[in-house]
């Protein structure tokens, strides 16, 4: 597959990240524009809901429950291509710059583009990936160098 086909697969899988539940168009390309031999390491940020939002159907479940079914597939999938966590932590504070409030910040890992797609192109991740648009208020995902 080249660079396009990759992106227009992801884009139709997840979405086109206009509500920011997932990657738009052009973030995808920054992901996929990259020396891919480099690491790709993630700074996440979550904001869950109240009550997950599964749209049409109906229900109780707590936001943090749905990112917990999210992370019950999610983390074994990342570790399986090749991904880690560096850190997985509530949030506390704001130290520097704007108050923000967040639930949990995550930072994932990957030694290279192709263990990063593998992930994204994993059936069994983008089953789980309703759970995350589910549980999250918002969030806000960072790609550094490293």
């Amino acid at each position: 597959m080249n660079k396009d086909d990759i992106q227009n697969d992801l884009t139709s899988a997840y979405g086109s990240g206009s509500d920011g539940s997932a990657p738009r168009g052009d973030q995808w390309a920054s992901i996929l524009n990259r020396d891919p031999n480099r690491p790709v390491t993630l700074i996440n940020f979550f904001k869950f809901r109240e009550i997950a939002d599964y749209g049409d159907k109906t229900g109780s479940t707590p936001g943090n429950v749905a990112f917990d079914q999210y992370a019950a597939v999610s983390i074994p999938t990342m570790e399986r291509v090749g991904g880690k966590f560096l850190l997985v932590a509530p949030f506390e504070a704001s130290l520097i710059g704007e108050n923000e409030e967040w639930d949990l910040v995550a930072i994932g890992s990957y030694p290279n583009q192709k263990a990063f797609l593998d992930l994204y192109q994993d059936a069994a991740y983008r089953g789980a990936f309703e759970h995350r648009t589910a549980a999250c208020a918002r969030q806000k995902v960072l790609i550094v160098d490293g």
